[in-house]
């Protein structure tokens, strides 16, 4: 798949466990639903490090070379002959997603859950760390919000933010969080208790975009009665979460499966 004398494409390639390239594609051809993107921006995710480090997440196992990266942003370069929204010049967020075929689940709304979707980055597809990517047009939107400001957007009274990073707490108060809280050497008990003294109440919902065992932990012990926890991130296949304590609460805890819409 590499095209050695090809320097237009660089990507970054896994080839398995500590296995990380940088080799020369070549630049893709956009089909007639297509866009080609010029890559601008691509964040590193949890996952990416997952497949470079582990050479798999779960059922997900590298076993060809694989493009990482799905987190992006880019400019159309080139757009295919039926593709009437989009045009070369403009700046878009990619849903890092495509259905490979109409099933039930697409015919419901929830195509994020085919067995036929294409996940950039997930082998055995490629992903978009690299120069110039094609990707289906239907799935490429103008530059979109991330989860605090689709909350406020949707009507979220108050949205407090944690995190590890008082950078990254900075600019979730510079694009709109209420609150935020920094978490240092706190059990996830007490980081609940905090979170409902800043609120001076329990959060209805709590969306867990880590993947880690006492993120998640936190989230149920700091959502209120009745109310949802979200799960975004992904992490360790089994965790030890407090579930008595979400049963006994009616904490209802939700999977997301990538995106969707």
């Amino acid at each position: 798949m590499a095209a050695k004398g090809n320097p237009e494409n660089l990507s970054l390639v896994v080839h398995g466990a500590g296995d990380l390239r940088l080799e020369n594609y070549p630049i893709p051809e956009p089909g007639p639903n297509e866009v080609l993107l010029k890559m601008h921006s691509v964040g590193i995710c949890g996952s990416d490090v997952h497949y470079w480090q582990h050479g798999r997440i779960g059922k997900f196992v590298v076993e060809k070379p694989t493009v990482l990266g799905h987190e992006a942003s880019g400019t159309v370069a080139k757009v295919g002959s039926l593709v009437k929204h989009l045009k070369p010049g403009d700046r878009v967020a990619i849903e890092p997603g495509a259905t490979r075929e109409t099933d039930e689940f697409c015919k419901i709304g929830r195509y994020n859950l085919s067995p036929t979707i294409f996940f950039s980055a997930t082998p055995p597809d490629d992903g978009n760390l690299c120069r110039f990517y094609k990707h289906n047009a239907d799935f490429c939107y103008p530059i979109g919000l991330v989860s605090l400001l689709v909350a406020k957007a949707m009507g979220a009274a108050q949205v407090v933010m944690t995190d590890l990073s008082s950078s990254r707490l900075s600019k979730a108060k510079e694009v709109g969080a209420d609150l935020v809280l920094q978490v240092t050497k706190e059990t996830p008990k007490e980081v609940a208790r905090k979170v409902e003294g800043l609120l001076g109440c329990q959060p209805d919902v709590t969306i867990e975009c880590t993947g880690a065992e006492a993120c998640i932990q936190t989230g149920i012990y700091a959502t209120a009665s009745g109310g949802t926890v979200v799960l975004v991130g992904l992490g360790s296949e089994m965790n030890t979460v407090p579930l008595l304590d979400a049963a006994l609460r009616e904490v209802d805890i939700r999977g997301v499966f990538r995106y969707c819409n």
